[in-house]
């Protein structure tokens, strides 16, 4: 599994579970050595993608192509683009949850604790056109009755393939609107707080992204500065 680093240090893990749990129950003899103590985990590499606005484009023109046929899979991927949310988050989300006259969902529950999601407008209006489904509590319901939709997998293969992202996964969409943020000097503090992070170190990883309006700004004053101090060129008689 070398060509999968990531995935293959998940299932060294799991299975070191498994035999921790086995030991728990007496399935194994106490003291028995795990099969996966001695197995070495491949070095991990922070993967951060961040789609540009031309990427951003096709992904809108890839949505629109598969919604007539995948209405609520899509409609979660907007969703997930528009909030900076956790997959699971929105997957899992109850319409006890949502409020949608304050623009906001209310997480009992997630990674960090209790929650709240900021939906903008465009957000809302989803949600809106969100079906309830009698029996149901979810707002992205499933196949099986009560229960909610569980995967995006082969949806987002699909999407990904028509839209030429190839690598990007859906967490990467959480990347970009905290990219988007950063970059409209919204402050680490305010981005933290929509992208749900209980540590300030979390967000700190999108501190260089803050400075992309400062780079754009010098570029254009030193730009017109140096273009002033250029050499003067008589115009040719």
């Amino acid at each position: 599994m070398a060509d999968a680093p990531y995935f293959a240090n998940r299932m060294l893990s799991a299975l070191s579970s498994v035999f921790t749990w086995a030991t728990d129950q007496g399935l194994i003899p106490e003291g028995h050595p795990k099969p996966t103590l001695k197995i070495e985990t491949y070095a991990e590499h922070a993967r951060e993608r961040y789609l540009t606005p031309e990427e951003f484009a096709r992904l809108g023109a890839a949505l629109r192509a598969v919604e007539p046929q995948n209405p609520a899979p899509v409609a979660v991927v907007r969703v997930l683009i528009l909030t900076g949310a956790r997959l699971r988050e929105i997957l899992h989300m109850k319409w006890a949850y949502v409020d949608l006259d304050r623009g906001i969902v209310f997480l009992p529950d997630s990674k960090t604790g209790k929650k709240p999601i900021f939906l903008p407008a465009a957000a809302v209006a989803i949600l809106e056109r969100q079906p309830h489904l009698v029996g149901n509590p979810y707002v992205f319901p499933g196949r099986r009755p009560g229960a909610p939709l569980y995967s995006l997998t082969n949806q987002w293969a699909t999407i990904q393939e028509n839209a030429g992202l190839k690598g990007v996964r859906l967490h990467d969409l959480r990347h970009s609107f905290a990219s988007i943020g950063a970059g409209q000097s919204l402050g680490l503090p305010v981005l933290g707080r929509l992208l749900g992070h209980t540590e300030p170190a979390t967000t700190a990883r999108y501190a260089h992204l803050a400075d992309h309006p400062l780079r754009l700004a010098v570029e254009a004053i030193g730009g017109e500065i140096d273009a002033a101090m250029a050499p003067q060129i008589a115009p040719a008689k």
